[in-house]
C-alpha cells in the first residue's frame, strides 16, 4: 500500500474513533496521531483543519448549528417543534423500554422510536453543510432508526442500543451523502458533455453554414453517436445546430 494511501487510511480510523465519541477527540488522541505518524507543524495544521470541516472537536464538541443554512435551520426549527408533542422519556425509561423492546414488544418498539427521533435530528446537524439537506438526512436516519429498532432481538444488554442505533443512523446518513456526491459528479459529467456538443456544433455550423450532421460531430469530438445522440435527447433536442434526423 502506498504511503499516501496508508495515511488516509489513518485518517479514517482517527474519524471512526471520533464517531463512536460522538464526534469528539480528546487533545491526547490528536497529539498521539501527529507523532505515531511524524507530521510536521504544517501537516499538523491540516488534520486539525480536516477535523474542523468533519465537525470532530478536540476536548469538546463542536457548535453544529454553526453549519446549518437558513432553509435547514428553518426546517430544524419546524421540526423539533413537531417533535414536542410527544411523551417525554427519561434515561431510565429509554433503558426499560429498550429491553422490553429487545424482547419484542411492539409498543416498547413504537415508544422507544418516538424517544430517539430528537437524536435523529441532533446527528443530522453533525452532517449538514456537505451538499444534502437537512430534511433528507433526517429522512434517511428515520428510516434507519425504525430498522434499527427491528433489530434490537439481536443485542445482548439494553445499554448497548443507544450505540447500535446511533450507528445505524450514523451510517445511512453518510450513504445518502456519498450517493449524493455520486450523482452530482454523474450531473456534472453529462452537463459537460452536452456542453461539448452544442458548442463544438454551433462552431462547426458556423463555419460550415449549415446544421452539421452527427456524422461530423462523431469526427470533430471523437466521442461516438451514442454519447452524440444521448447528448441531444438529455438536452431536450435543443440543441439547434444539429440536425438530429441525420
Amino acid at each position: 500500500m502506498k504511503t499516501e494511501e496508508l495515511f488516509l487510511q489513518k485518517i479514517m480510523e482517527l474519524r471512526e474513533t471520533a464517531k463512536l465519541q460522538e464526534y469528539v477527540l480528546s487533545s491526547d488522541q490528536v497529539r498521539e496521531f501527529i507523532e505515531e505518524n511524524g507530521l510536521n507543524e504544517e501537516q499538523a495544521g491540516f488534520l486539525y483543519e480536516y477535523l474542523k470541516q468533519n465537525k470532530i472537536g478536540v476536548d469538546e464538541k463542536v457548535n453544529p448549528d454553526e453549519y446549518l443554512t437558513k432553509e435547514d435551520a428553518g426546517y430544524l426549527e419546524i421540526y423539533l417543534e413537531e417533535l414536542k408533542g410527544l411523551p417525554q422519556v427519561s434515561e431510565s425509561e429509554k433503558l426499560a423500554l429498550s429491553m422490553e423492546a429487545m424482547a419484542g414488544d411492539g409498543n416498547a418498539k413504537h415508544r422507544l422510536l418516538e424517544a430517539y427521533l430528537p437524536y435523529v435530528a441532533d446527528i443530522a446537524k453533525l452532517y449538514a453543510g456537505q451538499g444534502t439537506e437537512i430534511e433528507d438526512l433526517i429522512g434517511e436516519g428515520n428510516v434507519a432508526l425504525a430498522g434499527g429498532i427491528e433489530m434490537l432481538g439481536a443485542l445482548e444488554k439494553p445499554d448497548e442500543v443507544a450505540g447500535m442505533l446511533g450507528k445505524m443512523i450514523m451510517d445511512a446518513m453518510e450513504e445518502l451523502i456519498d450517493e449524493d456526491h455520486a450523482e452530482r459528479k454523474t450531473d456534472q459529467k453529462v452537463e459537460k458533455r452536452v456542453n461539448k456538443v452544442a458548442d463544438k456544433a454551433r462552431e462547426l455550423a458556423q463555419e460550415l453554414r449549415r446544421k452539421v450532421m452527427v456524422e461530423e460531430l462523431m469526427e470533430e469530438t471523437g466521442m461516438s453517436e451514442k454519447e452524440i445522440r444521448d447528448a441531444i435527447r438529455i438536452s431536450g433536442d435543443k440543441i439547434e445546430d444539429i440536425d438530429s434526423k441525420s
